[in-house]
């Protein structure tokens, strides 16, 4: 028997309406630390330059990038990590 893809696992998941509607809740959470690592990686920083940078520890770096962190990031640590990596924290909203 072949194994299931991941991308076939998911197509069969939010083809049920509560997975698809928890997915979507997620889905700015996830877009958020994907940015986060990504700003880090291309400023060529590691967690532990983030950590010193922001006066704090690399663990909490760590669960500020982390999928399976349970709690929301503050803004004012949002615009620390932003600065630290050399950008600037902009927030908007957009009519769906």
């Amino acid at each position: 028997m072949a194994r299931t893809s991941f991308k076939q696992f998911k197509e069969k998941a939010l083809a049920d309406p509560k997975v698809k509607v928890e997915y979507d809740l997620l889905a700015d959470k996830y877009k958020i630390i994907d940015i986060l690592i990504a700003m880090r990686k291309e400023s060529g920083l590691t967690q532990e330059d983030i950590a010193q940078m922001m006066h704090t520890k690399k663990s909490n770096i760590s669960r500020l990038e982390s999928h399976n962190y349970k709690s929301s990031p503050k803004i004012s640590t949002l615009s620390e990590y932003a600065t630290a990596t050399g950008h600037k924290l902009e927030i908007g909203f957009v009519r769906q």
